[in-house]
């Protein structure tokens, strides 16, 4: 297999054919912050947490879904990237209706830790106070829109290792939002296997176990990793 040799924050490093920067950077030991990136689904670089500054490049390029090259430069930590990163967590925070205190993903949430990451303690942009809506048809599960972040993981991961594709995106720009089955509420979609990765995928508390109170919502990563462990390499214990 071909191996590229690459030069990460002045570290030098390898990187085989078609691995990706980020996949790259933390076989290395190199941590970029990420939200939408999660190990067993395909990668679509929804959340620009991961961007990189690349030598000869003029543009930001997301780490998740660029390929690593042969002598490529990469720079996961600047100044310009702190300042982005931060700002793409304020606007997270402005544009959804995240109030922690009374989450249940509080104290569990990767967007709460990923402010905390980024130095953000306060939100300079206006707040847009949207109108979402919360969805608790499903007998075991809620979706309350409002803390939504548009990372897809749901979709993905629905699609990807369940086969189901019970969640999908729909509209654009402000309007965008994660629907369920045709836009219909979500139990009364016949495809949803009411599996939970979902639940465990989602990084706040956009997706819960109906009954949860705050701060208890603790996602089973481990869960996705033996699913795809069985189906892929057919290790069926865990």
């Amino acid at each position: 297999m071909a191996v590229h040799t690459l030069t990460i924050n002045d570290q030098l490093i390898s990187a085989r054919a078609g691995e990706t920067i980020l996949d790259a950077a933390r076989d290395a030991g190199i941590h970029i912050p990420t939200l939408c990136h999660l190990e067993g689904v395909s990668d679509v670089g929804a959340c620009r947490l991961c961007l990189v500054e690349i030598d000869g490049s003029n543009k930001l390029q997301p780490a998740c879904v660029t390929e690593a090259a042969e002598g490529m430069v990469v720079h996961t930590h600047t100044e310009k990237l702190a300042d982005y990163r931060r700002i793409t967590v304020e606007l997270l925070f402005a544009e959804g209706n995240h109030v922690c205190a009374v989450c249940v993903a509080n104290d569990h949430c990767e967007l709460q830790d990923m402010a905390v990451e980024v130095g953000m303690d306060h939100v300079r942009f206006p707040y847009q106070h949207p109108e979402r809506e919360v969805d608790i048809s499903h007998p075991q599960f809620g979706i309350d829109h409002n803390r939504c972040i548009l990372c897809t993981r749901c979709v993905r991961v629905c699609d990807e290792i369940e086969g189901a594709h019970v969640w999908d995106v729909a509209n654009r720009g402000s309007d965008t939002k994660i629907i369920s089955g045709l836009n219909q509420p979500w139990g009364e979609v016949e495809a949803c296997t009411s599996c939970g990765k979902c639940v465990d995928a989602c990084p706040t508390g956009s997706i819960f176990h109906k009954g949860a109170t705050v701060g208890s919502k603790q996602g089973d990563r481990q869960k996705l990793e033996f699913l795809i462990n069985a189906r892929t390499k057919g290790e069926w214990t865990r």
